[in-house]
């Protein structure tokens, strides 16, 4: 009778007990989430984008125009939003479908 020496670990998700280095590649397979921007192409952190329309930034008062650059956008697990920085502007995230790879 063959032991197994790797430790098991209860995924709460499916209700088993798994493979400590099964359910470590689950995760992180889940958490690779693949986020697209309005014409399809793939984003990775550090591209940059440039706006595809106006956008009104709620709380700062000001508009960002179409065709505006922002550099250095990083993802946030969200298929949708992305995190950036623009002068000015604190805490700014974007949705992927309002935004062009530059």
């Amino acid at each position: 009778m063959a032991q197994d020496d790797e430790d098991y670990v209860y995924d709460e998700e499916s209700g088993e007990w798994l493979p400590a280095s099964e359910l470590a590649a689950k995760q992180a397979a889940a958490s690779n989430v693949e986020v697209r921007d309005a014409v399809g192409n793939i984003l990775q952190d550090g591209d940059q984008v440039t706006l595809i329309k106006d956008l009104t930034v709620k709380g700062a008062g000001q508009t960002l125009k179409h065709g505006t650059l922002i550099k250095s956008i990083r993802l946030t697990g969200d298929a949708q939003e992305i995190d950036c920085r623009y002068e000015g502007i604190k805490g700014l995230v974007l949705r992927a479908e309002f935004v062009r790879k530059r």
